[in-house]
């Protein structure tokens, strides 16, 4: 498989890194010491066309593939993870499933507004009792009552919750069925009895919004609902996919960044006379962050290129694309794990400072290891797959 990419393509994926390394790079420090995002981050995102990649133009997107998407993505996360991650929870987890699972009236009253930035987007799965048991431990109800469904319960670990206007949400309609008693919504932030019970403190990605939601007899009218009743399941495995393969770049980014401050500081460190880069440990270090680093970007750009080439990215959640999203997303974080530990090992000291940009990587880089599935569950799927 070939991941050439077009001159129209380079250059898109070149514009994107200078101007997130310009506009977004010098806000990360501020960002991580106080937890803070830039009000006007999404906004800014949406007017260069970088929320919507993957949404037709006709509905206010890009038009661009999940390849494209992904690359440009992974300069982001060198620029800005803790934005990077956001734009992932916004523009796939939210806007991509939204659209690709949407009726044309709900396509017009949402998709448009979160290619702009003018709507921030979330996705509301993970609760308290039901993480990696997202389907069997989920709690949170929803009862239909007339033309509404009337919603019960909450959720947490929810990226951009405490900002976001919209939010995809998962609700049982019918315990009894098991997971095909699940329903998908379109969740306004702004209806009667919702909340966000609090901000979470986070080890990294602290710029990006944590929160936890609670949901009240909260009204949510019928037309919200995404795809049939009970038929959840298929948004959501769909969704885990695209989710996975899209956010692979967030690892590979944070850790080409982690590379090149490694490569620039053995460059400059100089002990018993001579740069730290002319010892061949150093070397050592060097070349198997490299090495670790593009395995796992082959593997992501093969994924991202299956997902272009599916006649309909809803018929992910199984076969082959199913193993690669979960293969991908596991080797890229697994890299970067190893690219962190090695670049701490040659920043040395500097590295346990809490106000150095290696030290920020290195918070950054384990959540990937655990957010969108563990490596475990990831290593089930690879594994389920092979052997059917």
């Amino acid at each position: 498989m070939s991941f050439d990419l077009t001159a129209d393509q380079h250059m898109l994926i070149d514009n994107a890194r200078r101007y997130f390394v310009d506009e977004f790079r010098p806000l990360e420090r501020r960002m991580d010491e106080e937890a803070w995002m830039p009000p006007d981050a999404f906004r800014r995102l949406g007017e260069m066309g970088f929320l919507g990649i993957t949404i037709p133009e006709s509905h206010g997107g890009s038009g661009l593939g999940y390849l494209t998407a992904g690359l440009i993505l992974e300069a982001l996360a060198e620029a800005n993870p803790s934005i990077a991650w956001s734009a992932v929870a916004h523009g796939n987890l939210c806007l991509d499933n939204i659209h690709r699972n949407a009726d044309d009236e709900q396509r017009a009253r949402f998709v448009p507004g979160l290619c702009s930035g003018e709507l921030i987007g979330g996705l509301a799965m993970t609760e308290p009792g039901a993480g990696s048991d997202a389907i069997g431990s989920m709690a949170t109800r929803a009862v239909r009552d007339g033309d509404d469904y009337v919603i019960n319960g909450s959720k947490t670990f929810i990226s951009n919750g405490p900002i976001a206007n919209v939010l995809l949400l998962y609700a049982k309609t019918d315990p009894a069925a098991g997971s095909r008693g699940v329903s998908a919504f379109i969740v306004e932030t702004d209806t009667p009895g919702f909340t966000v019970a609090r901000k979470l403190d986070k080890m990294g990605w602290r710029g990006s919004p944590l929160g936890e939601l609670v949901f009240d007899d909260m009204r949510v009218p019928a037309r919200n609902r995404l795809g049939a009743e009970n038929g959840g399941i298929r948004v959501m495995m769909s969704g885990l996919d695209v989710e996975r393969a899209i956010s692979a770049p967030l690892s590979t980014g944070t850790a080409r960044r982690a590379l090149e401050l490694s490569i620039d500081y053995a460059q400059n460190r100089r002990q018993f006379g001579a740069p730290i880069a002319s010892f061949q440990l150093i070397q050592a270090k060097i070349a198997d962050m490299y090495m670790r680093l593009e395995a796992a970007r082959a593997l992501m750009m093969r994924t991202l290129s299956a997902f272009d080439a599916m006649d309909d990215p809803g018929d992910a959640g199984r076969g082959e694309v199913h193993m690669l999203a979960a293969a991908a997303v596991h080797e890229a974080a697994r890299a970067a794990s190893f690219v962190m530990d090695e670049a701490a090992q040659i920043h040395g000291g500097n590295s346990y400072m809490q106000d150095t940009e290696i030290n920020r990587l290195y918070r950054t880089a384990k959540i990937m290891e655990i957010a969108a599935g563990t490596q475990e569950i990831r290593k089930l799927i690879v594994a389920g797959e092979l052997l059917k």
